[in-house]
Formats: C-alpha cells, sequence, structure tokens
C-alpha cells in the first residue's frame, strides 16, 4: 500500500480517527530531504502498509495543520496513535534508522 496525501480536510478522518497508528511526512516540493526520504516511506508504506499507515501533507498547500503541530523543520516525521503525537522523527534518515525508530509500531 504506498503513501497518500492527507489535507486539512481529511486530516481528521485519516489521522486522528484511525484504528492502526499514522505516520505523517510533513513535506515540502522544494525540500531535498524531503524527496530524499519519500521512497523510503513508499518502502515502508509497502512492506508494514497493514501495521502502519503512512500519509504525506504538503506544508505548503497546508500550512495550517503543520503550524498546529509546530511543524519548523522538515521533513519532520509524526507519528498518531489514537489521535495523539506518540513520536516525531526530525530529518531524512536512511531505512534502516528509520525502522528502528518505528520498530513499536511495525
Amino acid at each position: 500500500m504506498a503513501t497518500s496525501k492527507v489535507t486539512t480536510a481529511n486530516f481528521d478522518e485519516v489521522v486522528l480517527k484511525s484504528s492502526t497508528p499514522v505516520l505523517v511526512d510533513f513535506w515540502a516540493e522544494w525540500c531535498g530531504p524531503c524527496r530524499a526520504i519519500g521512497p523510503i516511506l513508499e518502502d515502508i508504506s509497502n512492506e508494514y502498509g497493514d501495521k502502519l499507515k503512512i500519509v504525506k501533507l504538503n506544508t505548503d498547500e497546508e500550512s495550517a495543520i503543520a503550524i498546529k503541530y509546530g511543524v519548523t523543520s522538515i521533513p519532520m516525521l509524526n507519528v498518531y496513535v489514537n489521535g495523539e503525537v506518540v513520536k516525531t522523527i526530525i530529518g531524512a534518515k536512511p531505512k534502516p534508522a528509520l525502522l528502528k525508530e518505528l520498530e513499536a509500531f511495525i
């Protein structure tokens, strides 16, 4: 299951009300490190999508949510469980490092 896009309109439904943990990738088109981890997140989504849903939120297009969650540096990955942020990962990391950070959820 590939990553999907989330917006202000569906954030509550897709992220906060999800029965499975959700990783939100706060990113922007102009951000090189964001583009670098995109394929890694796709891989993780394909491998662990049944346990962890991965969605992308463009901070340029959806700035209200980025501001609400205090996104000051991207890429920033937040993991939400039952509507609460339980983990934040800032910056691009290689796949093994991301998997280690996410092991509690996958």
